[in-house]
């Protein structure tokens, strides 16, 4: 029972359900190091939201209302932490959500489609049963795509991802969001859009613009836009780091 005065609740809880997922047979070990790596970049980030990735939260969810056919990318992570708040946000967008697992096993892709289906989405992609395609080039588990999904898609929202499916979906002509606690990554640098902050509070964040933004027509998320760009995004965000007690 972790006390709610403790000064490290919130990441404490994340920890937690971290710990859980794995025990529960969806994550896999190096899902438990990613997280860890993740939180010491958000103690840089000050464990907040930065101008920077509130701006990018903009950016992505005007492309996501854009796109023809977005699709969020979850894994064991983002299952663990944030499965309500995806489902709610692919449902007002709307996006599919389809499984994808660097380190794939049946029994891994089965449990999170049944959480997924116990919280009300039936129709997530990438299952076992789905008519998986393979995304040339990428030498791993997660270049599985479903045929109806991430395979046919022009936008994927991939929190919590590793970087040569990214490089690759954005060589393939694909535009890629991601949410990345780390600017100087592979996955944050080859981003259409990288939102640097914590998938917990980058979600919700996303949930509440995309109320804001759902009734504006074209033009108007076309301007939100147009003078975007992730480098300076990504220099923005590096800066916003308390970088001086290091």
């Amino acid at each position: 029972m972790i006390p709610k005065n403790h000064p490290r609740y919130e990441s404490l809880i994340l920890r937690e359900k971290i710990k859980n997922a794995h025990e529960e047979g969806y994550l896999s070990d190096s899902g438990m190091i990613a997280h860890g790596r993740g939180e010491a970049f958000d103690y840089l980030l000050g464990e907040k939201s930065t101008e920077p990735s509130e701006m990018a939260v903009k950016i992505g969810v005007a492309k996501l209302l854009l796109a023809k056919n977005p699709v969020i990318s979850i894994n064991g992570n983002t299952t663990a932490l944030v499965v309500d708040e995806v489902i709610q946000l692919a449902k007002l967008i709307p996006a599919k959500i389809e499984i994808n697992l660097f380190y794939r096993t049946e029994k891994r892709v089965d449990i999170i489609k049944d959480i997924v289906n116990k919280k009300g989405y039936n129709n997530v992609l990438g299952t076992n049963e789905d008519e998986l395609l393979y995304i040339k080039d990428i030498k791993s588990p997660r270049a599985t795509a479903s045929k109806n999904g991430i395979f046919s898609s022009d936008l994927i929202l991939v929190p919590l991802e590793d970087g040569d499916r990214t490089e690759i979906l954005v060589d393939s002509g694909k535009e890629v969001i991601a949410i990345d606690l780390n600017p100087l990554s592979r996955t944050s640098k080859k981003a259409n859009i990288t939102i640097v902050d914590n998938i917990t509070r980058a979600i919700p964040l996303m949930i509440e613009t995309t109320k804001k933004f759902k009734d504006y027509n074209e033009e108007k998320l076309k301007d939100i836009i147009k003078d975007f760009s992730n480098e300076d995004n990504l220099k923005e965000s590096l800066n916003c780091m308390d970088l001086g007690n290091m």
